[in-house]
């Protein structure tokens, strides 16, 4: 059986767009759920033989989108796909800047895209699937800056330092169960997004890494949007998924 589910946040543009694309195939179903829908998309999914939903939603609502994602989720019948899946990818930097010059609204706004949201909706889905007899896989898209601090980036630091903690959490929380879920935050290495053009944009004296960035796209070392889908999904297919609930697909 080929019919696998897969639910994916921020598909609209970038890596996030890319994997949508290439989890389209013939008896898949495709969940998406974006600030905005892509008609392309939906065209590719019909021309495949895909199932595709799109959901448009502010994420900023992290409540309301765990809520129907979970009744959803619980109208579905379990027998008819042969696999499970939620790639949290959504995310976004507010304007760069030191934390003493931030924009508390926009600070929160970040907060809760980029770490309220996905947990929410990882604590819906393993909550609506617990009794579902196939495997389900939880995959975070997360960043080296959780991992490593970076001068103003607060929010986006500590947004992708409390996913992979949460990960981590989860993944004790599913080693529990017979028929636990397999769960990973993972970095997606360097990737050539709307993200990386704000970063290199920003006001050197007030983003001290700039540079760096910079020199990043000069020599040519961002990885392309269907690269990095590419790599992120065959992270996702490998038997050893999970065993590591905090990973980078360059490991």
């Amino acid at each position: 059986m080929t019919h696998h589910l897969t639910l994916l946040t921020g598909a609209s543009r970038g890596m996030g767009l890319a994997m949508a694309e290439q989890l389209l195939a013939p008896g898949s179903t495709l969940l998406c759920i974006s600030r905005h829908a892509n008609p392309a998309l939906a065209q590719r999914a019909t021309l495949c033989g895909a199932t595709l939903e799109q959901w448009t939603l502010d994420l900023t609502d992290s409540v309301a989108a765990a809520q129907r994602l979970q009744l959803w989720l619980q109208n579905q019948a379990p027998a008819q796909f042969a696999s499970a899946t939620l790639i949290n990818n959504a995310g976004l930097i507010p304007p760069i800047a030191p934390l003493s010059d931030s924009d508390p609204a926009e600070l929160a706004q970040a907060l809760r895209v980029g770490l309220e949201t996905p947990l929410l909706l990882c604590g819906a889905f393993l909550n609506a699937t617990q009794h579902w007899r196939i495997p389900r896989k939880v995959l975070n898209i997360s960043s080296g800056l959780g991992r490593r601090a970076m001068a103003s980036q607060s929010a986006y630091c500590a947004a992708k330092a409390g996913m992979d903690h949460f990960t981590r959490c989860m993944a004790l929380d599913e080693a529990q169960s017979p028929h636990g879920a397999r769960v990973c935050s993972l970095a997606p290495g360097v990737i050539d997004t709307d993200m990386q053009v704000q970063l290199r944009q920003a006001d050197a004296a007030r983003f001290p890494d700039r540079e760096s960035f910079e020199n990043l796209h000069l020599r040519g070392q961002l990885t392309s949007p269907a690269e990095a889908a590419r790599r992120v999904l065959a992270y996702l297919a490998r038997p050893d998924f999970g065993e590591q609930p905090v990973a980078d697909v360059r490991g």
